[in-house]
């Protein structure tokens, strides 16, 4: 795969940037479950989370193939964008379907980072997958809407200033489409704080920081609406797609990252006085999750293209997540097995990184439902839920 000098570049700038954060910075934060600021206010700085809002907003106006990069070459050298990653993505339904004056109001914030969009509120421990028996209601009262209701899985809301937020203000069964009745809103949670919205942490296997938020009675100003009133399903199915495209990026940088540990520790670490990289027992594995891993760059690449192109890349996206979560998690578990019980040491990275792999065969959308999806609108399946 030939790519211009333009990415390229881009991969080298995240490189050097990301070689400032060594394995050393990464095991101090999972060990004290503490947020990477410093790594995300490198990656602000340079730029890189700005990607992409456009330059009349203060960002770089660059397309979603170039995004991808950005994160894959972030977890290809061991870190984590998972801190950041969705400064880039959450601000798509803003920018596609935000009035001029919110998107002047935050998008050169967001650029600059003097803002941080990165809490996005759509999942509620009732519904998970199923968005759309969400219970969380938004209901008008003069210049304000009142919102109640209840998120889980909202990574990052103690590091943001800003939430994306997904509520019902109709009724379900006073709508004739079910994807009808919903609607986004830009909360500022700096105002909010305290007054009607709370946050709680949850502790999970690797170091995410996500948490629940919960709403009690919190008023925000209708100018805080994003776009028409009860359409808001649609709007975030874009941001959906690219969401999906650059966590599948990170997953193959993942797998980069995992197959070239093993490679070097199979060339390196002596057993019977021979490399261990000789045994085709330890060669094989490797070589066949290069080969998946391959395979996934690739549909990456071709859903980031269609998405860029103006195109619906909803199978492409699925796809490109599905094949790119499984092969991140096999090179994950060949790592480990190839370095024996060293793999399973701190200081080896690898089971922090394992730990984290994991996540994205079940999140921001499980592999059954990316199945079910293909089955349905791909093949002409029936409908299975």
């Amino acid at each position: 795969m030939t790519e211009s000098e333009d990415i390229a570049e881009i991969r080298r700038a995240v490189r050097a940037l990301c070689a400032d954060y060594p394995g050393t910075y990464w095991r101090e934060k999972d060990r004290e479950r503490a947020y990477p600021a410093e790594f995300v206010d490198a990656l602000t700085k340079a730029g890189f989370l700005a990607a992409l809002i456009p330059e009349a907003y203060g960002g770089s106006g660059l397309k979603l193939d170039a995004a991808a990069v950005i994160m894959e070459e972030i977890q290809a050298a061991g870190c984590n964008g998972a801190s950041a990653h969705a400064q880039m993505y959450i601000m798509n339904t803003l920018l596609r379907y935000g009035s001029e004056a919110q998107k002047t109001a935050y998008l050169p914030g967001i650029a600059d980072g003097s803002l941080r969009l990165q809490a996005f509120g759509v999942s509620e421990p009732a519904s998970g997958t199923d968005t759309l028996s969400l219970r969380t209601v938004a209901v008008r009262d003069g210049d304000h809407y009142v919102i109640n209701g209840q998120k889980i899985w909202t990574s990052r809301a103690e590091h943001s200033d800003l939430m994306l937020l997904l509520a019902r203000t109709t009724p379900r069964d006073q709508v004739t489409a079910k994807t009808e009745g919903l609607s986004i809103f830009l909360v500022d949670m700096r105002e909010a704080l305290g007054k009607g919205l709370s946050i709680k942490p949850i502790r999970t296997m690797m170091n995410h920081s996500t948490t629940e938020v919960f709403f009690d009675d919190m008023r925000i100003p209708v100018t805080s609406l994003i776009g028409e009133e009860g359409k808001g399903f649609r709007y975030i199915l874009s941001g959906m797609n690219a969401e999906r495209i650059l966590i599948a990026a990170e997953c193959v940088g993942d797998a980069k990252w995992f197959i070239s540990k093993a490679t070097d520790y199979a060339k390196d670490r002596s057993v019977f006085a021979r490399p261990i990289g000789q045994n085709q027992g330890v060669q094989f594995p490797i070589a066949r999750c290069y080969a998946q891993m391959r395979a996934a760059e690739l549909m990456v690449h071709h859903a980031a293209h269609v998405f860029d192109q103006g195109g619906n890349p909803g199978a492409e996206a699925n796809m490109a997540k599905l094949l790119a979560s499984e092969a991140s998690w096999a090179a994950a578990d060949m790592c480990v097995q190839t370095h024996g019980g060293f793999g399973f040491a701190e200081e080896y990275d690898v089971e922090r990184k394992f730990r984290e792999a994991r996540l994205y065969t079940v999140a921001p959308i499980s592999t059954n439902l990316i199945l079910s999806y293909l089955a349905e609108h791909v093949l002409g399946l029936p409908r299975s839920y």
